[in-house]
């Protein structure tokens, strides 16, 4: 089905009109009350949006997370119900349909329809079309100390009008395409929820089976201090570090990689943790290939493989982050010291045992992040899927494009 040919058959030979923003909207500004003014906050009723309640509660919203007082009133006055939100600074283009009076932060520019033409629209369909403007504006923004909407552009900007001449017959297709929408914005959130609960049960069931395959009885196994059966050292700054991929990972502070090498200073098969730095304490690593080990990780590597497999290790550690949290230093920069991690406790398996759990939880792994990619893919898919039809839904034949 093509675009032309859906609205070709919807709007059946009627005539389309354009009216450009200021036209349909008065335009108001958001704004934030003064913090230093208890009045203004304390006992609030009125809802005020941000950012933060879109992020959270989804895009058509009756009620927000922070509320101000009527003292907060500038004028009097609130926005009215079913207006649209749209940031026009900061996250351009994020925008909301708003279905009870309200007030909203200066990141927003309010869109409230002039009292001639609230009969003439369905707000859900100009909730629909703010998508097309949202693009828009994310294309024709200002760059001055932060990026903001031109905003003469944006007054503007051309929305369609069916049938101009019959607002029953023009509601009847605005209603129509909104129907469509809806069922679309249902089935595909409905899929987006289902995918995710997906992926999360997976990652539950790793973690239950990793745990229970590393949850030894008494007599099990033989406790040993890490400093014992492993060699704890951190590395050293690499001659030069690389944004690009270069030959050799650079494995600093933190859970992911620092960079890049053009050299390496530690072999494969290595187990990793940071010993500073915040956010990172905790977190366990494992490197397969050589690479450049940094000043601010600890390398963990078996000094007999006969004793202890490095893949057994950073399965147990993986599992048990709190053992390394329990180490962490607080004063000024959260740290490890190498002198109480050497003195960690490892369970130690018999070799077979070691390899075995290494076997099963290399497969979970696997399929583990299999899932991980594909799902994360398929959702993103299906949301483009969605606005590929949103925007068929709303192409109706235009007049010349604004210029940005």
């Amino acid at each position: 089905m093509s675009s032309v040919s859906f609205m070709k058959k919807l709007l059946n030979g009627v005539a389309v009109e354009w009216k450009s923003v200021s036209e349909i909207f008065h335009l108001k500004n958001g704004y934030t009350p003064s913090k230093s003014n208890h009045e203004y906050w304390e006992g609030g009723t009125i809802p005020w949006f941000r950012m933060e309640d879109i992020r959270e509660n989804g895009q058509i919203l009756a009620d927000s997370l922070q509320k101000v007082s009527v003292n907060a009133l500038k004028g009097g006055r609130l926005f009215p119900a079913n207006s649209i939100i749209i940031a026009t600074s900061a996250t351009i283009g994020e925008h909301a349909l708003i279905t009870v009076p309200y007030l909203a932060n200066q990141r927003f520019t309010c869109l409230i329809l002039r009292p001639e033409y609230i009969g003439n629209f369905d707000i859900k369909f100009i909730f629909y079309y703010c998508f097309l403007l949202a693009d828009w504006c994310k294309k024709n923004t200002t760059m001055s100390s932060f990026a903001s909407v031109d905003m003469d552009g944006l007054r503007s900007f051309p929305f369609p009008i069916p049938c101009p001449e019959s607002p029953k017959k023009s509601l009847e297709i605005q209603t129509e395409i909104v129907r469509i929408l809806d069922a679309f914005t249902y089935l595909t959130s409905e899929l987006t929820a289902e995918l995710t609960a997906e992926l999360t049960v997976h990652k539950k069931q790793y973690k239950y089976y990793r745990d229970q395959l590393l949850n030894f009885e008494d007599g099990d196994v033989v406790w040993k201090k890490l400093g014992e059966v492993a060699e704890v050292n951190t590395g050293s700054k690499p001659p030069e570090i690389f944004e690009s991929a270069t030959s050799f990972d650079y494995i600093n502070a933190g859970t992911s990689r620092s960079g890049y090498s053009a050299a390496s200073n530690c072999v494969g098969d290595t187990v990793t943790t940071p010993s500073r730095g915040q956010g990172g304490i905790g977190y366990t690593g494992y490197q397969r290939e050589p690479f450049w080990l940094g000043p601010l990780c600890y390398k963990l590597q078996s000094t007999n493989k006969a004793v202890l497999i490095n893949k057994y290790l950073f399965y147990f550690l993986q599992s048990r982050s709190e053992l390394l949290l329990g180490l962490k230093k607080e004063g000024g920069v959260p740290a490890v010291n190498k002198s109480d991690l050497v003195q960690l406790e490892i369970p130690i398996p018999s070799l077979e045992e070691q390899n075995r759990i290494v076997a099963i939880l290399d497969k979970l792994d696997t399929v583990t992040k299999s899932i991980s990619k594909g799902l994360p893919r398929e959702i993103e898919l299906r949301r483009k899927q969605y606005e590929y039809y949103r925007n068929l839904l709303l192409s109706f034949t235009k007049p010349e494009e604004v210029e940005a």
